[in-house]
């Protein structure tokens, strides 16, 4: 098995905050970001970070999933601030290094990239959190998702909070695999095909940060088969399995099968929802935020 990151998780995590983030009212008069906020400092900032995603992903498609997972990541826990790129120093303890962070969150190399674009165009203009948010985008269309306008005028959080959205590591689906979990917990049981491939790549014990596709159809390619996965009962995640399985997740799984069935509907869902989570803010970063120079660490 190989280590392919698959758009599935995040259209899985997605459709959990969906249910949220759609009830959340935010009016456009509240909030301080506009489509044209750049318009007369860096009118290129778009184009700039469409072309350096570009050239990230052709070069892997698996960036494209390693920079929208660092956007959701960034967005979830305290709002979209670019906290999550910040470097631990002596007085600073950044997000990198936690336990959830550290063999899932990568990718930091394609921000600072773009970041230096940017910069070479626009100095101390645009923010991390913009930059972020945009590629972020970028990289679902350049995948095959769906397009959105993105809102800018995002400033720098100086300090970092704690994000802990686990991915597919060995250790996070073992028992899905090896426990009697998928035997008692009323879920479908996965093949014996399948199965047989995931212990390939993730043994009994050991090997904990090997990383398997959660969407084995089409592991690079932004769409629904996640979703088609998860009504064959082939959800590599127990936790995501029980979005459609579970006796308690009416909600969740009437959403899962309205997904599979058309992917029309979950993109429009997806690029809403990627709006709304974009204008999740951290109200402190506009009293004490700043345009940072280098986005893994604070001004000096």
């Amino acid at each position: 098995m190989g280590q392919s990151l698959a758009f599935g998780p995040f259209a899985l995590q997605f459709m959990i905050f969906v249910l949220c983030v759609l009830n959340i009212r935010i009016h456009a008069s509240d909030l301080p970001l506009t489509l044209d906020y750049y318009a007369s400092t860096c009118p290129a900032v778009f184009d700039i970070v469409r072309k350096e995603t570009e050239c990230a992903v052709l070069a892997d498609p698996r960036n494209a999933a390693l920079i929208l997972r660092l956007h959701f990541h960034d967005c979830f826990v305290q709002g979209c601030d670019a906290s999550v790129l910040l470097d631990d120093t002596i007085t600073l303890k950044g997000e990198k290094e936690t336990a959830p962070n550290r063999n899932s969150l990568k990718g930091y190399d394609l921000i600072d990239s773009i970041k230096n674009m940017v910069e070479s165009e626009c100095p101390g203009i645009v923010s991390c959190a913009d930059i972020l948010t945009i590629a972020a985008r970028d990289a679902t269309t350049l995948a095959g998702g769906p397009y959105w306008d993105v809102p800018v005028g995002r400033k720098d959080s100086v300090t970092a909070g704690c994000h802990t959205i686990g991915v597919a590591r060995c250790t996070n689906y073992r028992d899905r695999i090896y426990g009697n979990f998928r035997v008692t917990s009323g879920l479908n049981p996965l093949s014996e095909s399948y199965v047989a491939k995931l212990k390939s790549n993730c043994p009994n014990s050991g090997g904990d940060n090997n990383i398997t596709s959660l969407d084995y159809v089409t592991p690079n390619l932004f769409d629904n088969s996640y979703y088609q996965i998860l009504l064959q009962g082939e959800g590599l995640l127990n936790s995501d399995q029980q979005m459609y399985s579970s006796v308690f997740g009416v909600q969740t799984k009437e959403l899962v099968k309205k997904y599979a069935a058309d992917p029309l509907v979950f993109f429009q869902q997806f690029a809403d929802s990627m709006v709304k989570m974009g204008n999740i803010l951290n109200a402190e970063s506009f009293v004490t935020g700043e345009v940072r120079k280098n986005c893994r660490f604070v001004n000096t």
